[in-house]
């Protein structure tokens, strides 16, 4: 069993494709057990640049059904089969999702792709498919605990993503503390009650005066702007927190310094690191 536990960001970027920005995901190490949270595009090669492979995830959980946190998960669910020797003992991708869309695209996720491994099974004699199991659960304004193994327990609450629902956040409650995904959500209260005492809070965060007029009627409906999530979280219990989901995407140092300006000016004084993908945050 492994001593690590941390947390990295697979992602960082929005739809919007980045060169240097995976779509959004976080992966949570401890115990020996390895999470990842949504699976935006390019997931599986931010995991080979850390030495992960797609067939080590224990568990792929989905916040919502937004393209973005999607769109890498065929990815992994293909790589983990096609990476695999023949006579390898095979097993199901485990995903977790609240219940309704999310759910529903991860448990058809493999439809599409029906010839291309109909082909590779007749090419290399293997009598397996790829196999993703759902576990689905009904999402709540109260916490609920949706995943646990060993010494780990993951649990889940409904936050506001509206008009994309449900839209959940995770916690993932270790020994050496817990760590708390936001998923897409405006600032709201559940959050903040459900990070309370976290050692690190991963959340999305928009710079509203830096996006467009028009987009930002939008985007900020349902997004967390940078001065709200600051006074949002004042007075909470957080060690670390974590942006990530960066709109607009930081292009030098100087607007990292002036997004955690922003956060600051809205009342929060703890930790803030502005995520890079493979931003890493050791737990204590």
């Amino acid at each position: 069993m492994t001593a690590i536990a941390e947390v990295i960001l697979t992602g960082t970027g929005y739809p919007r494709p980045h060169p240097e920005r995976a779509g959004p995901g976080a992966l949570v190490r401890c115990g020996g057990y390895t999470l990842q949270f949504d699976a935006g595009r390019a997931t599986s090669m931010r995991l080979a640049a850390l030495g992960v492979s797609c067939r080590d995830l224990d568990a792929v959980f989905l916040s919502h059904h937004h393209s973005d946190h999607l769109v890498g998960l065929a990815d992994i669910a293909l790589s983990r089969w096609v990476a695999l020797d023949r006579d390898a003992p095979d097993t199901p991708l485990r995903v977790v999702a609240p219940a309704g869309p999310a759910a529903r695209f991860a448990t058809t996720l493999l439809d599409p792709f029906v010839d291309d491994i109909a082909v590779r099974k007749s090419q290399t004699g293997r009598s397996t498919s790829p196999e993703v199991r759902c576990l689905t659960f009904e999402p709540g304004r109260r916490p609920s605990r949706v995943w646990e193994n060993g010494t780990l327990g993951v649990y889940a609450v409904r936050v506001h993503h509206e008009p994309v629902e449900p839209a959940v956040a995770y916690r993932v409650e270790t020994p050496r503390g817990n760590v708390v995904i936001s998923g897409d959500t405006r600032p709201c209260r559940e959050l903040a009650e459900f990070a309370n005492g976290a050692q690190v809070l991963v959340h999305e965060v928009v710079r509203g005066d830096k996006v467009g007029a028009t987009a930002s009627r939008g985007i900020l409906d349902y997004h967390a702007d940078a001065r709200e999530l600051g006074s949002l979280l004042a007075g909470v219990e957080i060690g670390t927190l974590l942006l990530t989901h960066l709109i607009p995407a930081p292009d030098s140092p100087a607007a990292e310094r002036a997004l955690v300006d922003e956060v600051r000016q809205g009342g929060y004084g703890g930790e803030i690191v502005v995520g890079r993908d493979l931003t890493r945050v050791r737990l204590a």
